[in-house]
């Protein structure tokens, strides 16, 4: 006499009942072409020179970007942290410039991971701009205000 083992038999609601449903994440762009810079500034994004003092005396400043060093960059834009500026917002928009890109780009992926979606990196970074002759824009004010501080 031969024994016969019962196999169960699971049923395919079992397990649509227990899967949970996750909604997507949306896509956010990590890269700005500097074709798009001035588009995207002029649309309310926050340029942000993370090049060091030393490299923006050497290659000049890019004008109307906030100059923040690379240490810093994560605690200045990430919001509610004791280092935060007081425009970090999880929807911020910040373009992140380095000297050739890379840096900011490692930055805007991890402000990206922490929630600050808006943050890009520019493709070829400062230099890139350079070539392509873009920089940002000066307000007569601001002008103004440089003068008379030179003076």
């Amino acid at each position: 006499m031969t024994a016969s083992v019962a196999t169960p038999v699971l049923s395919s609601t079992v397990f649509a009942a227990t899967a949970p449903t996750v909604a997507p994440t949306p896509a956010a762009p990590l890269s700005l072409q500097v074709s798009d810079y001035k588009k995207a500034v002029a649309e309310g994004a926050t340029p942000v020179d993370v090049r060091s003092h030393r490299r923006r005396q050497i290659d000049g400043a890019l004008f109307g970007a906030l100059a923040i060093d690379a240490v810093e960059v994560l605690d200045r834009l990430t919001p509610g942290t004791s280092e935060s500026l007081t425009a970090a917002r999880t929807d911020s928009r910040w373009i992140l410039v380095s000297e050739d890109g890379h840096e900011a780009e490692w930055l805007a992926w991890h402000l990206q991971a922490r929630g600050v979606h808006g943050a890009v990196f520019v493709v070829g970074g400062h230099r890139r701009m350079r070539q392509a002759k873009v920089n940002g824009r000066i307000h007569p004010d601001e002008l103004a205000m440089i003068s008379a501080h030179e003076s």
